[in-house]
């Protein structure tokens, strides 16, 4: 068996299914232009890393899909409906964490909220916090406050909270910006390894180029002034991800230069 037989995906033939579309989206924040006539469709349990310089519109799109802003023309789509409001399987994942879990309620207290939110019966919560904290590394960690953790078990424990919602779509905002490096690696490979289990659709917003070609199944260039999907990346790297024979892989190298070159021309 080849290389090519070896790594290929097992959906080859399968009709994938559009789960996410913006059609014609043009969007004016203050008198500014943030978004203009933007299409693009992502496909369910996809992983979508979106990339651009400041201002070209990135958390703007990651605001209308989990419905917290509103295009002034064209749509976004879910599942083939308007996006109108806030969906409970739409969970969002902030870069600042300390900011997005309340600080007076434990680990196991800050996940229970997502369930309450639910209305998942007292009884059944116990056990579905145990499991959410097992998978982040954190059930030793339950009954700890936010301000006795770290930038990396805060991360965690916001994830494992977006988890308890049971989401279809995974929406992450720079999640990993502020963490060391050997944090912000281990907490990729956790992600990678939900959302392969989950099967969630993930639409994830970085800065950070070689952190998008090893996350993502394809990455969005965008132009600012007006913002516009300008280039779209295939990423066509073997799945499980590893973080060092990944980024040594050939494709990952040319990928990389690809979207060095993407940036660099914008200015050029």
């Amino acid at each position: 068996m080849n290389t090519l037989e070896m790594t290929a995906p097992a959906t080859i033939g399968v009709q994938a299914k559009t789960l996410i579309s913006f059609r014609d989206i043009s969007l004016k924040l203050g008198g500014h232009q943030i978004l203009q006539n933007v299409n693009l469709d992502i496909e369910e349990g996809e992983f979508v890393c979106v990339v651009g310089h400041s201002g070209c519109g990135k958390t703007t799109m990651l605001r209308l899909i989990a419905g917290l802003l509103h295009a002034q023309s064209g749509q976004v789509l879910y599942d083939g409906n308007p996006v109108t409001e806030p969906r409970q399987d739409i969970a969002i994942v902030f870069q600042d964490y300390s900011n997005a879990l309340l600080p007076w309620r434990t680990a196991a207290g800050n996940v229970a909220l997502a369930l309450e939110a639910g209305a998942m019966p007292k009884a059944q919560r116990a056990g579905r916090i145990q499991d959410l904290l097992h998978k982040m590394g954190l059930e030793s960690h339950a009954d700890k406050y936010p301000r006795q953790m770290s930038g990396g078990m805060q991360q965690r424990l916001q994830i494992a909270r977006c988890l308890a919602q049971r989401p279809s779509v995974l929406l992450m905002d720079e999640p990993f910006g502020a963490l060391d490096a050997m944090t912000r690696q281990a907490l990729q490979d956790e992600v990678l390894a939900i959302t392969a289990t989950t099967k969630a659709t993930v639409f994830f917003v970085t800065h950070d180029l070689e952190e998008a070609i090893y996350l993502g199944d394809r990455v969005i260039g965008l132009r600012a002034n007006p913002g516009r999907v300008a280039e779209i990346f295939d990423v066509r790297l073997p799945k499980p991800r590893n973080q060092l024979t990944s980024r040594e892989d050939p494709e990952f190298v040319r990928l990389r230069r690809a979207l060095f070159d993407f940036f660099t021309q914008e200015h050029a």
